[in-house]
């Protein structure tokens, strides 16, 4: 059985929003929750900046002082980082080889799929062994 991503429509269309509005280039963030039984709950969906300038259209490099802010804001909070969310300007929401480079396992990734007239799709993936594995996305 697959795992599942718990994401509210309301942060669904948060991080659609964001995805959409760093078009042609690649949004990227953290989701800050808490994972239990092969459920990563999603409660924040944070934004942080993309630190790479020459290959934005095809690369991110979340802030450094982005993810410390959301890990501050999780402790808070009584949550941890669960994972990252990007988006894929003109591309499948598939990972791609850099994303699985740079990929921690047990993490929850959700990748947008945009295009100059908005979102095409939105998977979640987590990192097993060497490959991702898709998982489902509900409310």
């Amino acid at each position: 059985m697959p795992n599942t991503v718990m994401l509210p429509q309301a942060l669904r269309e948060r991080l659609a929003e964001a995805a959409v509005a760093g078009y042609p280039n690649e949004a990227c963030g953290l989701l800050i929750g808490r994972q239990r039984d092969g459920v990563c709950e999603v409660a924040r969906v944070m934004q942080a900046r993309n630190l790479i300038a020459e290959r934005a259209r095809d690369r991110y490099e979340l802030d450094p002082g982005d993810f410390l802010g959301a890990d501050r804001e999780a402790r808070a909070l009584g949550l941890d980082i669960v994972g990252i969310w990007h988006s894929h300007p003109d591309h499948p929401a598939r990972p791609s080889e850099t994303d699985r480079a740079a990929a921690w396992p047990g993490w929850c990734y959700l990748i947008a799929s945009v295009a100059g007239d908005g979102l095409k799709e939105m998977r979640a993936w987590r990192l097993e062994g060497e490959q991702f594995i898709e998982e489902a996305i509900e409310p």
